[in-house]
């Protein structure tokens, strides 16, 4: 039997050694942090930096067009086209072209699932045969369990990756024909096994959003997704007018082939959406905020944690998955993205959840590179907006009656010493090898201050205060445990 695959749904990870906390406060700023940043000499910079690049980028591969967007939390803080929509006729690409987003599909057949699972219509460990009863598949191994919906979103269902050679024929199945075609396809893992990418798997997804709901998955989605959120130029295999012609590759004489219009039809789930940057910049947006499902509101934010959290990794560890989201670690960074690609466009879509930005690249060829080019772009104008709209510096400063706080601190895990280091209070351990990257204790006011670490272990959010007695300190508390001052 195949190694088990690394399954971190129920992973917690711990934190060995004390942390170094720097002291932090920012007030709320009359003017919004992506209104700031729109207008940063900084960020305007780096959008004329990433267009000289993409030009060249444009010029040496031949490339048709190019359509990007930088979204910092609830606004396109910059969209652009490079380009043509249409190389015949000279249509200049824009963020309102229209453009196939291939497997960006799965993100709104994951929502879609997720919202359904919030209403109480289903549960992401039932068995896929419980909504629909005629799934069956020649199994990996004969003791295989049955596959779950979450499988199928995580992408690992172990389910073979398409449903035919439609990618060829650019003749996608119905759903009577997927239903058809079930019982004879062999999955080359059990589940769990491994992370496996699966076009089948989402279709079939797609196939329980209409079995549950009671709605076609495009009027589904529609309803549901795009309306709240006034993606009004989106839709489900629909050959609408301004949608970018859609090149192949660039052959060796430098010509390139256009591609007709292609229904998905029951793959619809997986890769059937038409969407724009526009568009897409307000899903991007509702990935970072907060509250119970609602209006714009499409997922609580429990839920839409879920969906940006690993769930599964490869098991060489290089790449993952969430729920729908695709997740990759860069040095210091955790991104959450999709790319897709389908006859004549490739596209791509990142998220930094922490710095509130994402960044999304749409092209008109199946050759586009978008994932390159997105990177790119988050590297630039993303991070460049995301310095620009963070919060403002503090406005708590320094008060130099902190320093009473310095010391060395003692209980039964073993030593503290708080230190006071460039008009901050840091917290050490000597059991811990972390002064290069020092954490922050926040001050909040009050004698009070919030330990915040860049790991999530231990203490991290919780309140730091200090007990003091006649006029001594005598006691540090950090949530609900302390250590005592060992008095010189």
């Amino acid at each position: 039997m195949p190694t088990a695959a690394l399954n971190v749904r129920r992973f917690m990870s711990g934190v060995v050694g004390a942390l170094v906390v720097i002291a932090s406060y920012s007030p709320v700023s009359a003017q919004s942090g992506s209104s700031r940043a729109a207008a940063d000499a900084d960020v305007l910079g780096a959008e004329r930096l990433f267009s000289a690049w993409v030009e060249g980028q444009m010029l040496e591969r031949g490339l048709p067009g190019v359509a990007v967007g930088v979204v910092a939390d609830q606004d396109l803080v910059w969209s652009t086209g490079f380009g043509f929509a249409d190389t015949t006729s000279k249509t200049k690409m824009s963020p309102a072209t229209k453009f196939r987003m291939a497997s960006h599909s799965k993100l709104f057949t994951a929502t879609a699932v997720m919202q359904l699972r919030e209403k109480g219509k289903l549960r992401l460990d039932d068995p896929v045969e419980k909504y629909l009863p005629w799934f069956k598949v020649v199994p990996s191994e004969s003791d295989d369990p049955p596959i779950t919906i979450e499988e199928l979103l995580t992408h690992s269902s172990g389910l073979p990756r398409e449903a035919g050679a439609h990618w060829t024929t650019f003749e996608f199945p119905t759903r009577e024909e997927l239903r058809a075609l079930m019982p004879a396809r062999t999955a080359p893992f059990a589940p769990e096994v491994r992370w496996k990418y699966s076009n089948l798997a989402y279709s079939v997804a797609g196939l329980i959003v209409e079995a549950v709901s009671g709605q076609s998955y495009a009027d589904y989605v529609q309803r549901e997704i795009f309306q709240p959120l006034a993606m009004d130029a989106s839709s489900v295999d629909r050959n609408v007018s301004g949608l970018a012609v859609g090149y192949g590759r660039r052959m060796p004489d430098g010509t390139r082939a256009t591609n007709p219009f292609i229904d998905a039809r029951g793959m619809a789930a997986a890769t059937g959406v038409t969407s724009t940057v526009e568009d897409m910049a307000k899903f991007a947006s509702a990935q970072f905020r907060k509250g119970p499902r609602g209006g714009a509101q499409i997922l609580s934010t429990g839920s839409l944690r879920e969906m940006h959290r690993v769930r599964v990794l490869e098991n060489n560890w290089t790449q993952g998955n969430a729920i729908g989201f695709a997740v990759r670690k860069a040095g210091d960074k955790v991104y959450v993205s999709h790319g897709g690609s389908y006859p004549g466009y490739q596209t791509n879509t990142m998220l930094w959840l922490d710095g509130k930005v994402a960044v999304i690249v749409l092209t008109n060829a199946d050759d586009g590179n978008p994932g390159g080019i997105s990177t790119e772009l988050m590297n630039t104008v993303g991070m460049a907006v995301a310095k620009a709209a963070s919060k403002p510096p503090s406005t708590l400063t320094w008060d130099p009656t902190w320093s009473r706080f310095a010391g060395l601190y003692r209980g039964r895990g073993g030593d503290s010493r708080v230190v006071e280091l460039n008009r901050k209070l840091v917290v050490i351990s000597s059991t811990s090898a972390n002064l290069d990257n020092p954490v922050q204790l926040e001050p909040l006011g009050d004698g009070r201050f919030r330990y915040v670490a860049p790991v999530g272990g231990g203490p991290v959010g919780e309140i730091v205060r200090f007990v003091e007695e006649n006029g001594r300190v005598t006691r540090m508390i950090t949530g609900d445990s302390y250590v005592d001052r060992v008095q010189p």
